[in-house]
């Protein structure tokens, strides 16, 4: 059972503009006022993600803590491992507001934030200043004013190289004008090079859309094994409104959460066929089932963030002790040995 308090505070967020009460979820997190479980792991759930040690595969996407002010209270949530951000060059206030809309009635969520964020300096400060702790990656973005997208890669990824456990090139949001352009495979290839140019030892993840074709998928691929990436995250929201009900289901943005999920592990299975990269999988995750069922498709770890939403920040330690339940069921020793263990009902 959610703790109680959650429970309360979660229908309180729900009746307020769902911008502002990220905000207020944010602010008692660092006040220290939301239940923390704390480490979930066990022997099965320990897995080795791009050289990083991680104590469970079930991590917290991008876009939660864009600025990187909560990152000890997460790091206490029960997740394995953190991604915050997207951080650019310049700090830069998004789109206009509203640009976050809930779709109760579909557990999902559309956004059009536009990559609003305080800048590479002051998120990269708190990210040096950090206790030790779970790996904690930056999602990586491109000012929408900038001249030369994929030179703004390359610059955060240079201001944050020394703070992080690994860096997310992120060409796959919908809500900068022509991002998304930078997925061909000509532009990829560039951008990458240039952002491994100047990584050091960071290990670069490359997040995707999941709107990607058969063909662009495979390009994708190919350009992330010649790159030398060290993960792929599979996948960002979708511009897809098949299937939706809610009065919101024609706004404008990303759509992430439950709809999702069938789209993203698709995409994830296909992946999994053309390389060896390890891959994240990202999409509709709301239980230890839906978990499940991406790393048997091929994911080696996962990302979720709009089901907090609907089932709080517990979520994330329940998620992982479900896991661990139903890896011993299937007699799974790890969560390695499961990895691509159904690819082939999504393919």
């Amino acid at each position: 059972m959610k703790h109680f308090a959650e429970q309360i505070g979660l229908r309180a967020l729900r009746k307020i503009d769902p911008e502002a009460a990220h905000g207020l979820a944010i602010s008692a997190l660092r006040m220290g006022l939301a239940p923390m479980p704390g480490p979930v792991t066990s022997d099965r759930l320990k897995i080795t993600l791009a050289g990083m040690a991680l104590p469970n595969p079930v991590g917290l996407a991008a876009g939660f803590d864009k600025n990187a002010t909560a990152i000890a209270p997460l790091s206490k949530a029960g997740f394995g491992f953190i991604e915050v951000g997207a951080a650019t060059p310049l700090p830069q206030p998004g789109n206009d507001k509203p640009r976050l809309f809930r779709l109760t009635e579909d557990r999902a969520a559309i956004n059009r934030f536009g990559f609003n964020n305080e800048g590479m300096d002051a998120i990269c400060a708190r990210l040096r200043d950090r206790a030790p702790g779970i790996p904690v990656g930056l999602n990586l973005g491109a000012n929408k004013t900038s001249t030369d997208r994929a030179a703004d890669f390359a610059r955060v990824m240079e201001k944050a190289r020394d703070h992080v456990d690994f860096a997310t090139v992120n060409v796959s949001s919908p809500n900068t004008e022509k991002l998304r352009d930078l997925q061909g495979k000509a532009a990829l290839a560039a951008l990458l090079s240039g952002v491994m140019d100047v990584r050091r030892s960071t290990p670069v993840f490359l997040k995707i859309a999941p709107d990607l074709t058969e063909a662009e998928i495979a390009d994708v691929a190919d350009v992330a094994n010649q790159a030398g990436v060290a993960a792929i995250i599979a996948t960002n929201t979708t511009l897809d409104r098949t299937g939706l009900h809610s009065p919101h289901r024609d706004e404008m943005g990303g759509l992430s959460g439950a709809p999702l999920f069938e789209k993203s592990t698709r995409v994830l299975a296909r992946l999994s066929t053309l390389t060896d990269i390890p891959l994240v999988g990202v999409g509709g995750i709301g239980s230890a089932q839906d978990a499940y069922a991406k790393i048997c498709a091929g994911a080696s770890a996962v990302q979720l963030y709009t089901a907090l939403v609907y089932g709080g920040l517990s979520l994330a330690a329940d998620i992982a002790r479900g896991l661990d339940q139903l890896l011993a069921r299937d007699g799974f020793a790890t969560v390695a040995d499961a990895v691509g263990s159904r690819r082939e009902g999504w393919l």
